[in-house]
């Protein structure tokens, strides 16, 4: 009985981590209900038995049983490096490091396509986490040198521009990198990176907007790194299709979501757009419309009949009360690519004689409900 209650107990703890991708040790016991000491255990044997790889830094991540799959594998939780499997015994020697800077929001879909080409080529992928709020890019890029990687995948902490400091580093290891969502500072310097045209996402959206009949179109952002990138798409847009300059441009700044802060960040640009006779907005994030959206209803307004809302980034934008039209940014293509150029790079029986590629992956728009055009769910 004991026997079958161990095997229960693996099972869901291997499905746990099949539907997460990576889960903390302490996130695992208060799931299954049962002491660290006992996952733990579990771990080291599931390990043994090649179902699951343990990393540093209390995080864990499945072996990927389902690349079939990939985009339900998110990035793990904060912690130092963290190594993950991908599928079968790697049938190559690269290893590819991958820092991130956030495991809960945007970036998940990135590392899924990462993961999924690895598994593909037979290599590995060992991740590292910043923060923000407490950026740690510099260490952890000497982090992953140290375990060993022979070949890293950037996204930092600071704006769209990679600081110069954080390059002198990455330059210093010697390795291939390949920035993600990121440029040189040195527009001519020829440095391998794959992005999204945040530009042309935000142009889009307000086009899609002036086509509804929308002349005044405003602005919320967050204080992002993409936030600068998607006002610039935004005020191009206003001027080539000659809308009225009047409306809101708010940038929130980056406060505690949920705040009251970031509460009267929301109720002055539903102020503004009431006072100036805007009836469109554009919003990034997916959570700052929603959370705008939420004020609306308290103010009385509705969507998309008091104001029209596209939301940038479509992480959660579906979910709303009003489903919210939406910027995709293409991610897990984004992981996919950049993954490709490096290992392309690794692979290569003369490195220096590939070409140094730079992408730029366009956004798409998905419209819903929030517009007031008609569009899927």
């Amino acid at each position: 009985m004991t026997d079958m209650l161990v095997a229960q107990r693996r099972g869901l703890l291997v499905r746990e981590l099949e539907a997460s991708g990576v889960l903390k040790i302490t996130e695992l016991a208060t799931r299954l209900k049962v002491s660290r000491a006992t996952i733990r255990r579990d771990l080291v044997d599931l390990e043994a038995e090649g179902r699951v790889t343990r990393v540093r830094g209390g995080a864990l991540v499945a072996t990927a049983h389902r690349a079939e799959h990939p985009a339900a594998v998110p990035a793990p939780p904060a912690g130092p490096a963290a190594v993950a499997s991908a599928g079968a015994p790697p049938a190559s020697e690269q290893t590819l490091g991958l820092l991130v800077p956030s495991a809960t929001y945007y970036y998940p879909r990135v590392v899924a396509g990462v993961q999924a080409v690895a598994a593909e080529r037979g290599a590995r992928v060992v991740i590292g986490l910043t923060d923000y709020a407490r950026p740690r890019d510099l260490e952890q890029i000497e982090e992953l040198n140290v375990a060993g990687v022979t070949g890293l995948l950037v996204v930092s902490t600071g704006g769209h521009h990679l600081p110069a400091v954080t390059q002198e580093r990455l330059v210093a290891t010697g390795l291939p990198f390949v920035l993600l969502e990121r440029q040189p500072q040195d527009p001519f310097d020829a440095c391998e990176f794959v992005v999204t045209d945040h530009r042309q996402g935000a142009f889009g959206a307000v086009r899609h907007l002036a086509a509804l009949g929308h002349r005044q179109v405003g602005l919320f952002t967050n204080g992002s790194p993409t936030a600068p990138l998607v006002a610039d798409g935004h005020a191009a847009a206003v001027r080539a299709l000659g809308l009225d300059g009047g409306a809101p441009v708010v940038d929130s700044g980056r406060p505690t979501l949920g705040s009251a802060e970031a509460a009267g960040h929301y109720e002055r640009f539903l102020d503004q757009c009431r006072d100036r006779g805007t009836r469109a907005a554009l919003v990034h994030s997916d959570h700052d419309a929603i959370e705008l959206m939420r004020h609306m209803r308290t103010q009385g307004m509705r969507a998309p009949e008091d104001l029209a809302l596209i939301a940038y980034d479509d992480e959660i934008a579906s979910l709303a009360e009003v489903p919210l039209t939406a910027v995709a940014p293409p991610k897990h293509a984004l992981g996919v690519q950049a993954a490709r150029l490096l290992l392309d790079r690794l692979d290569a029986a003369e490195p220096e004689a590939v070409p140094v590629r730079q992408l730029t992956l366009q956004p798409r728009l998905i419209v819903r409900a929030s517009c007031g055009a008609r569009g899927g769910a």
